[in-house]
């Protein structure tokens, strides 16, 4: 159920302590993809969970803005910095224990924000009354996940799933010929670009050709169970902290 659908009376009465948060990014996807992919697809994973779960689990309002100054050149692109977003996803995390929703899972689509969710859950659980962990759906996908680029075969796959009609598909062969086939310039396992500009011309990374809808619908539903799954070991995990040796 989307929290943002409910009355303050349906949440009082609620039965529930889980939550999922879906998070983003505002960034450049290429000429043929949204600026809002990576929370689109967020979106569309923890939906689907929720939907598939067997107990109540309540759906929080995507952050769509997070750690995505690598894309800085591509206009409509915004950021904000990590020590911002980490506070927001926290502050955010508390308003939610605060009602209840005290166990609460980030769905994750923005392999920026990976390290800061990662660090941030940590803080929830040692230092707050939450419990949180990340996931990020692209690394739920199995063997699909080699895949992964920026605008290419999987994000490009979700979207032509379940947003269609955002795809601009006259302008995927223009995404594949500025499209370079790896993320970064890599020496020494360094990776020496910091920014997406420095080794992609149009921001995209792999092809978008090879995500049909088909493979979106087989990503969303492997995500989902997933997601499912982790859901299942929140609602059952001993949240108390260990004591000290």
């Amino acid at each position: 159920m989307r929290l943002s659908e409910l009355t303050w009376t349906d949440v009082a009465d609620l039965d529930a302590d889980l939550a999922l948060l879906p998070v983003g990014s505002t960034e450049q996807h290429g000429p043929h993809a949204p600026l809002g992919t990576d929370t689109l697809n967020a979106v569309a994973v923890a939906e689907a969970a929720a939907e598939a779960y067997e107990d109540e689990v309540v759906v929080a309002p995507a952050i769509p803005v997070a750690v995505a100054e690598e894309h800085r050149q591509f206009p409509g692109t915004l950021w904000v910095t990590p020590e911002t977003f980490r506070s927001y996803v926290r502050e955010t995390v508390a308003s939610l224990a605060d009602h209840g929703l005290e166990r609460v899972v980030v769905v994750n689509g923005h392999g920026g924000n990976v390290d800061a969710l990662r660090e941030v859950t940590g803080t929830i659980t040692r230092r707050d009354d939450a419990y949180a962990v990340s996931f990020t759906w692209f690394e739920a996908v199995g063997e699909h996940k080699t895949l992964m680029g920026h605008g290419g075969a999987l994000e490009t796959a979700m979207l032509r799933h379940a947003a269609p009609e955002l795809v601009r598909e006259d302008q995927i062969e223009e995404a594949r010929a500025g499209a370079s086939d790896g993320w970064g310039d890599w020496v020494s396992g360094v990776n020496l670009a910091h920014d997406s500009a420095e080794f992609t011309d149009n921001g995209v990374v792999g092809d978008p050709a090879e995500g049909d809808a088909a493979l979106g619908a087989e990503l969303l539903e492997l995500a989902a169970d997933a997601l499912c799954a982790l859901l299942a070991a929140v609602a059952e995990r001993d949240t108390s902290r260990p004591a000290r040796r």
